[in-house]
């Protein structure tokens, strides 16, 4: 018998199911003494920074298609030789088999295999022998799920009585996080978070200022983060990809800010952006169509921006859009409501309104709300505080904690927009985690 390995469809995007592996092996059987020759270097360029000091370049990379889906060909076959296999992996022409990733395939396709394993494996597949944990370490494996379009989104979440824990939502698995090794004033002080790539960062203050610790996947630990070029808190953020952006807030001395960076996270780099045309805090950031919006916030200690702000990578502009995020009559006082609890799935905007308790969605063409759905929990008692509301593949979801008979509990709900007639659902509980959340983020690699 003769197998041929090959992608038909290079495209594909396989939202949460990455775990349904096409080949099931005993990787325990592996023996490997070499790397393949691709393993290690560089994949052809499809990272968005591969200049520090051009702004427009940096969105011209990021946004080219040809780059973001570079041809597989060469990554997936040895073709030189067609490879006969045997049961066990033994090869018929001679070929040694413990010389690869998995017994009777070439370390091409068997990296091909690995890409397309479940995520939360990787750490055991890491303790197979030295030659793996190097690949599950190096990121080489995230960069083939990348390019074979690969993505599997996890949920990072702190509460007010549980450390960082993140929650797989294809086995609904919780996973406790090592502790952030950082001072008292860190740990108790208010804190921001956000995903990129496959680091997690968390923005907070330590006695000697502003902070970011950063926690890696690819080695399950913690350490710090470079600083902005102007630190600041209250910001509005969002990633795509490897990158994020990071505008407005508020910096050491209490004073708004319009300025904006971009974080690249292969290169552990942050990179001055052009300004907005106002300055905001306690505003909220994401991503719509390969491009950056900033919206909501404050521009003062008492005026609320109802107006966002469009960043377009590839021209290194901000645009103007008046009326974007209305506010409600019934939104309480400016300096007490939360920053807009906004996601998109799918390339369209959802909000949920700390009000009225109620999903709305964005008309693009109009610039207008309507009401979609009713929120399972209420926001309204806090002013949208301890609430998270994110997107997660094809899915909204809302988090929050309630009080029952057995304590505190929080609460993992989930909705497809694409089905409206579809209810919320409970995807998840954590017990003893408390009832408030105070950081959320979601990384999808």
């Amino acid at each position: 018998m003769v197998l041929r390995y090959s992608l038909e469809e290079p495209k594909r995007k396989t939202e949460g199911a990455g775990g349904e592996s096409p080949v099931t092996v005993g990787a325990q059987a592996c023996v490997v003494k070499q790397l393949p020759k691709s393993y290690g270097q560089d994949l052809p360029a499809h990272s968005p920074l591969v200049r520090r000091n051009n702004t427009k370049e940096v969105g011209k990379r990021l946004l080219d298609k040809e780059m973001r889906t570079p041809n597989l060909d060469r990554m997936i076959v040895k073709r030189n030789k067609p490879m006969t296999m045997a049961r066990s992996g033994e090869n018929w022409d001679d070929e040694a088999s413990d010389d690869s990733f998995l017994p009777g395939l070439t370390d091409d396709a068997a990296l091909v295999v690995w890409a397309w394993s479940c995520r939360s494996d990787f750490p055991n597949l890491a303790c197979l022998n030295q030659k793996f944990k190097s690949l599950i370490e190096s990121g080489y494996l995230y960069k083939l799920r990348r390019r074979l379009g690969v993505v599997e989104h996890w949920v990072y979440l702190a509460c007010i009585l549980m450390p960082w824990e993140s929650f797989d939502p294809l086995r609904r698995r919780w996973m406790r996080l090592p502790r952030i090794p950082c001072d008292e004033c860190f740990t108790y002080a208010d804190k921001e978070s956000l995903a990129v790539g496959t680091k997690l960062l968390v923005f907070g203050r330590e006695l000697s200022g502003f902070a970011i610790w950063m926690y890696r996947l690819l080695t399950r630990d913690w350490s710090r983060c470079p600083l902005m070029n102007l630190p600041r808190c209250l910001f509005g953020s969002s990633s795509l990809g490897e990158v994020a952006v990071v505008a407005g807030g508020s910096d050491n001395n209490g004073h708004i800010l319009k300025s904006a960076e971009l974080y690249n996270s292969e290169m552990g780099t942050w990179q001055v952006l052009a300004e907005m045309n106002v300055p905001r805090k306690l505003c909220s950031g994401f991503f719509m169509d390969k491009k950056f919006y900033v919206i909501g916030g404050m521009s003062s200690h008492t005026d609320r921006l109802t107006c966002g702000e469009e960043y377009n990578l590839e021209t290194g502009t901000w645009r103007r859009i008046e009326n974007m995020y209305p506010v409600s009559d019934a939104g309480g006082e400016p300096a007490m409501c939360s920053p807009p609890l906004v996601a998109v799935v799918n390339n369209q905007l959802y909000s949920a309104d700390q009000a009225t308790n109620e999903v709305k969605r964005y008309n693009k063409i109009n610039n207008s709300w309507t009401v979609v759905k009713r929120l399972p929990v209420r926001a309204d008692s806090s002013n949208g505080w301890g609430l998270a509301f994110k997107s997660c593949g094809n899915s909204l979801l809302v988090i929050g904690g309630h009080r029952g008979p057995g304590g505190e509990v929080i609460v993992l709900h989930a909705w497809e927009p694409d089905d409206e007639n579809q209810d919320w659902h409970i995807l998840s509980t954590r017990e003893r985690a408390g009832a408030f959340v105070y950081n959320c983020a979601v990384m999808g690699c």
